[in-house]
């Protein structure tokens, strides 16, 4: 009696799973339809609605991306678009449509070093799998050293490069570790103000204008604290961007 009862509850989530699935297929093809149909508006709400689902396919952000851009919505595009390259970070069609969205961003905008991009290009998972199997390489190196002397000369040069290949790893999964954690707003406004201090009297720095990209530093309050590049910091109100990442809430 339990076996035949575990069947049919395993049956009720299997039909409940392919009833959900179904659902989606149904509600994508719908949205598919209504951006085919220059419907971007409704196009975008039917995406976001089967997000709300649980569904993160990076199909749906990239397709997500391409309504909002198409209604002239280039900071929650770019918001889309960074979401999807973040699960496909290969995809060169995701890849194209993040650049060709960032040159279409006026005034000031973080800029990524060519570093910084290559990194992206791989996820944290990825690098860390990568600095784990070079890791044991190096380890297994030199166990064989050490069991078999007469190959320690031979092994010399191929331990010493797998320790700098693990140890240039180790720095790169730091990295994109780190960079994974920090967030990034996208300006989501015709354009937006950059203020000294949280505060709506605060004194004006800068205009960032829709779909500028920043660094965001701290959050106090309705405010964000954002940096475009080493000589720009100043804070901007949360509600005129898109975030993606943790943002990190200031006790003071």
């Amino acid at each position: 009696m339990r076996v035949l009862i575990g069947f049919f509850l395993l049956a009720i989530a299997f039909g409940a799973a392919a009833t959900q699935q179904g659902s989606s297929s149904a509600q994508f093809d719908a949205a598919n339809k209504l951006y085919y149909e220059g419907k971007f508006d409704e196009a975008a709400a039917g995406y976001r609605n089967i997000l709300q689902t649980g569904e993160a396919a990076p199909t749906i952000y990239f397709n997500l991306g391409n309504a909002l851009f198409k209604s002239g919505h280039l900071g929650e595009a770019m918001a889309a678009y960074r979401r999807a390259e973040k699960r496909a970070p290969r995809d060169p069609d995701i890849r194209a449509n993040i650049q060709f969205t960032r040159n279409q961003v006026q005034g000031p905008t973080l800029r990524l070093a060519g570093w910084q991009s290559s990194l992206s290009h791989l996820t944290l998972n990825e690098w860390a799998v990568l600095f784990t199997l070079s890791f044991w390489l190096v380890f297994a190196l030199l166990i064989i050293a050490q069991l078999k002397p007469n190959l320690r000369r031979t092994l010399q040069a191929p331990i010493i490069i797998s320790a700098v290949v693990a140890a240039v790893l180790f720095v790169c999964t730091g990295i994109q570790h780190q960079n994974s954690r920090a967030a990034t707003a996208f300006v989501a406004t015709p354009e937006a103000t950059i203020r000294t201090g949280p505060l709506e009297a605060s004194k004006s720095l800068f205009t960032v204008h829709d779909g500028a990209e920043l660094r965001v530093l701290e959050q106090k309050g309705d405010w964000l604290q954002v940096t475009t590049d080493e000589k720009r910091f100043g804070w901007i109100q949360r509600s005129a961007v898109a975030t993606i990442g943790r943002v990190e809430q200031s006790q003071s």
